[in-house]
């Protein structure tokens, strides 16, 4: 999962993301720390509020290949 390298690369604090999202902060820092596994339900959420597809929040070639890309 992906989610922190994406809402940081957009320069979104997770309360941000949450408010834009409807997912509590603390939800979106579980998952970031691998504590917790996100429904569909939520990566559906958190990928709207991003901007992305699930897939992309899901895939880390596509990440990497955005960096590589800057």
């Amino acid at each position: 999962m992906r989610l922190k390298e994406i809402r940081e690369g957009r320069g979104l604090s997770q309360l941000k993301l949450g408010e834009m999202s409807g997912v509590s902060q603390s939800f979106i820092n579980y998952i970031e720390a691998e504590k917790k596994q996100p429904t569909l339900r939520t990566l559906n959420k958190l990928a709207s509020a991003l901007g992305v597809p699930v897939s992309y929040l899901l895939d880390e070639s596509q990440v990497k290949v955005e960096r590589d890309m800057r």
